[in-house]
C-alpha cells in the first residue's frame, strides 16, 4: 500500500523508479534499459543518474568499519559543483539503504566528505582526481563520477554515453581496494574495466 500510494503521489521519474525498485529483477531491467524513451532527454540526465546512485547502493556491501554505530545514516556525498539540483534529494526522500536513513552532503572539500559511504565526484573536480583519491586513502567509499579519466585514477563506477543512453563502467579492483563487495548482479550489467585501462 505504501509503494502504491507513493507512486500515485509522485509523478515522473520518482514514481516510475518506485515501481521498478521492487526486487532484483526490477533493478536489472532498469539498468539494462536505462530509462523509458521519454526520460532520455538531456534535461532528465541527472534524474536518471540520481536514480542509478540509489540503485547502486542496493547491491554493494560495506564493511562494518564504514559505520560507527547501528543508527548512523547512510551518507551520499556530492563533491564539487552539483549538477543534480534537487533530483538526488527527491529520489532518496523517504527511502533507506540497508535499513539506514539517507543523508545527502554537498561540499567542495573532499576532506568533509571522506566519511560518506558513497561519493559522486562532479565534473568540476576533473582536474583534481589525483588529490581526491589521495585524501580518500582507500576508505570504504563507493566512488562514482562521469569523467573519462575517473577509472584510471582509481574510481569505482563511471557514467558514460552510448548513443542516447547512459551506461556505466565498473572497476572491481578499486572496489576491493576500498573494502567494498559488489554483487554479481551489478557487475553483470556494467562494463568491467580496471585502473590500468584493461577490460
Amino acid at each position: 500500500m505504501r509503494a502504491m500510494a507513493g507512486s500515485r503521489a509522485k509523478v515522473g521519474l520518482r514514481g516510475w523508479l518506485r515501481f521498478w525498485l521492487r526486487g532484483m529483477i526490477g533493478l536489472c531491467v532498469f539498468l539494462l534499459l536505462v530509462a523509458p524513451p521519454a526520460l532520455r532527454a538531456e534535461s532528465k540526465e541527472y534524474q536518471i543518474k540520481a536514480a542509478f546512485l540509489f540503485n547502486f547502493a542496493q547491491f554493494v556491501l560495506w564493511p562494518e568499519t564504514a559505520f560507527t554505530n547501528a543508527s548512523e545514516p547512510f551518507e551520499i556525498g556530492v563533491l564539487g559543483n552539483s549538477p543534480f539540483d534537487n533530483a538526488l534529494e527527491e529520489i532518496v526522500h523517504g527511502e533507506t539503504i540497508q535499513g539506514r536513513q539517507i543523508v545527502i552532503v554537498h561540499s567542495s572539500h573532499v576532506e568533509k566528505l571522506a566519511g560518506c559511504q558513497m561519493l559522486f565526484v562532479c565534473k568540476s573536480e576533473a582536474g583534481h582526481l589525483g588529490e581526491v583519491f589521495q585524501k580518500l586513502d582507500s576508505k570504504p567509499v563507493l566512488t562514482v563520477s562521469e569523467d573519462a579519466a575517473f577509472i584510471r585514477h582509481g574510481g569505482i563506477i563511471n557514467f558514460y554515453r552510448e548513443g542516447s543512453k547512459i551506461r556505466f563502467e565498473i572497476n572491481p579492483d578499486a572496489a576491493d581496494k576500498n573494502g567494498l563487495k559488489l554483487s554479481s548482479q551489478l557487475l553483470s550489467v556494467g562494463k568491467i574495466v580496471h585502473s590500468d585501462g584493461a577490460k
